[in-house]
């Protein structure tokens, strides 16, 4: 697996980790990679080819086995903005479910980050998200 393939793999765990993927989901997922490198040089086919495989893997073993094969792949610092895009995601349809809030903090302590720093991310990435003026 390509650190392109494993920071892919940890985005489109986090959309699918409710057990469903949403048009919204699909979407966005798309949106977060479109314009980062590598993946801005791609070509339809080949983000097709990538996510094809991806899904080859998610479906036969499984949200948890996709990210186990990814995290090794990623340094630290693409850890950190894989989890940053995995909960900016898990926002996309506007609600975070239980299994998306348990997959976050699954993957939080999954990580190979400085104590603390996961949980940092997390929060602020949510707090972009917090809907705090409704009454």
């Amino acid at each position: 697996m390509t650190d392109a393939e494993a920071f892919a793999s940890i985005a489109l765990a986090a959309v699918a980790c409710d057990g469903t993927l949403g048009r919204e989901e699909a979407h966005a997922l798309r949106r977060s990679l479109e314009f980062r490198t590598p993946y801005k040089d791609r070509t339809e086919q080949q983000m097709g080819a990538m996510f094809d495989r991806l899904l080859v893997t998610l479906r036969e073993q499984g949200v948890d086995q996709l990210v186990t094969d990814a995290l090794p792949v990623l340094t630290a610092i693409q850890q950190e903005t894989a989890l940053a895009v995995a909960v900016q995601l898990t926002h996309a349809d506007r609600e975070v479910s239980e299994a998306e809030n348990d997959f976050l903090h699954k993957l939080c302590k999954r990580l190979d980050l400085p104590e603390g720093r996961a949980v940092a991310v997390m929060e602020a990435i949510m707090a972009l998200h917090r809907d705090s003026l409704s009454t």
